[in-house]
């Protein structure tokens, strides 16, 4: 271990997550069980109710906290009021309360009021941009989306989106931070949908769809994604994929869905300029990304292995029956 990756090891990081939902929840548990320390602030406002939410948000917490050898980390889930000692120490702040703007905006200034000049303020939001919460406190050069997957303390990857005004060493410090736990960040900028939300509400408005026109049965369309498109992407992102298989099947491919089903098939215009331009992939060492041909064939066969790896651990399981029963969808509304 290099001096600087052991000083990364041991450097203490004061981590306050507002919010003790089923998100805040779990990045607190994601940080415990990489065995740091973590403050969980529950910001309920109603006194009946925020101590058994209290003691719930613990009590799971401390359930799904993996058993480690060393000193266990340490959560406190404490109130609003008790969470302002907190925040003036914390070197990072996470908010995790409802996707509501004026919740976020009097939560964002109670933090902003009570953190320290140099903390990371984060927001865990899908639905507003960073440059919007960015708004909502005094300096918006430490602001950006760090937008987790739920579940968050086992999905792997987190959406950094960081806006025009966010300071690029906070950026750093964040990706920096969510890999030393453990995670894979990924930077994005301030855009509708992030990458994950805004590719996956098209795979899912398409499945639906084709329930909706008869194509197949859920059941069916699935196990499709199951075993053929999740699997495929899990190895190969859609965009290495292109170039794996060819930018030109695409093209045509593209062409043929347009004329049959509309234009939301429609190529974007990176993908004719490929084409014209022969940078179709592997077949001309240039796509997306750039090929050596000297190591191509040694690209291929590990992606290869990384396939049979995996259908070695999954092929047992995707052979089996469904476990859900499908409901009857009526046919569609013509007169929509």
């Amino acid at each position: 271990m290099t001096d600087t990756e052991d000083t990364e090891a041991t450097q203490r990081i004061d981590v306050v997550v507002v919010g003790a939902g089923r998100m805040g929840q779990g990045i607190a548990r994601a940080f415990l069980a990489a065995g740091m320390d973590v403050t969980l602030a529950d910001v309920k406002e109603t006194d009946e109710d925020r101590a058994p939410y209290r003691k719930a948000a613990e009590q799971q917490i401390r359930e799904h906290l993996r058993a480690d050898s060393g000193r266990p980390p340490q959560l406190v889930v404490c109130d609003r009021e008790s969470a302002q000692i907190r925040l003036a120490d914390a070197d990072v702040v996470f908010e995790a309360v409802p996707e509501v703007i004026d919740v976020k905006r009097d939560i964002l200034s109670w933090v902003d009021a009570h953190v320290a000049d140099d903390a990371v303020i984060a927001s865990t939001t899908s639905t507003f941009l960073v440059t919007e919460i960015a708004d909502l406190v005094d300096d918006p050069s430490r602001v950006l989306n760090a937008h987790w997957l739920n579940p968050a303390d086992l999905m792997p990857l987190v959406e950094v989106s960081r806006g025009d005004r966010t300071d690029p060493g906070q950026v750093e410090r964040m990706t920096g931070l969510l890999r030393r736990i453990g995670k894979i960040p990924v930077v994005c900028g301030p855009a509708a949908g992030y990458i994950v939300p805004r590719l996956q509400a098209l795979v899912m408005n398409e499945a639906a769809r084709m329930v909706e026109e008869g194509v197949a049965t859920a059941t069916d369309i699935d196990l499709a994604v199951r075993a053929g498109l999740g699997t495929r992407f899990s190895v190969l992102g859609p965009l290495e994929f292109i170039d794996w298989g060819g930018g030109d099947i695409l093209y045509y491919a593209s062409r043929y869905l347009t004329a049959q089903l509309g234009d939301r098939f429609r190529a974007p215009a990176v993908v004719e300029d490929n084409m014209a331009t022969h940078r179709r992939g592997l077949q001309d060492h240039t796509g997306f990304y750039e090929y050596d041909p000297e190591s191509i064939a040694a690209y291929q066969a590990g992606r290869t292995r990384e396939f049979e790896a995996l259908l070695r651990l999954r092929g047992p399981e995707l052979r089996a029956e469904p476990v859900l029963s499908e409901r009857p969808v009526p046919p569609p509304d013509t007169d929509r």
